[in-house]
């Protein structure tokens, strides 16, 4: 009983580790992609392998970041447009209009 109980344990443990080891090492790869932009063939798959390994530090870890501040961005813009089109009392193709000026710049 104690052995399975042990087993058990084991397995939660193992089960519920490994998706965020997953997560770190898919960071890893986006990184890894970043920098080896442009090699081809043998000298792309010799750095990818060099770079997943365990001691490579990414040289711009921000590099694999700006996937996650730009919806941000585009959220605070939404939301200055939308203040701006409200103060000019804009309704229908004239607030669509404006809309999507605004959100180009």
């Amino acid at each position: 009983m104690k052995k399975l109980i042990a087993m058990a344990c084991l397995g939660f443990f193992v089960a519920t580790s490994a998706p965020a080891f997953a997560g770190a090492q898919q960071e890893k790869m986006k990184g890894c992609n970043v920098e080896a932009k442009g090699m081809k063939g043998e000298e792309r798959r010799a750095f990818m392998s060099k770079c997943l390994k365990k001691d490579y530090v990414l040289k711009s870890n921000a590099a694999a970041k700006p996937a996650e501040s730009a919806p941000v961005k585009q959220q605070d813009k939404m939301k200055s447009c939308n203040a701006d089109a409200k103060t000019k009392a804009l309704k229908g193709d004239e607030r669509k209009a404006f809309m999507k000026e605004c959100l180009k710049k």
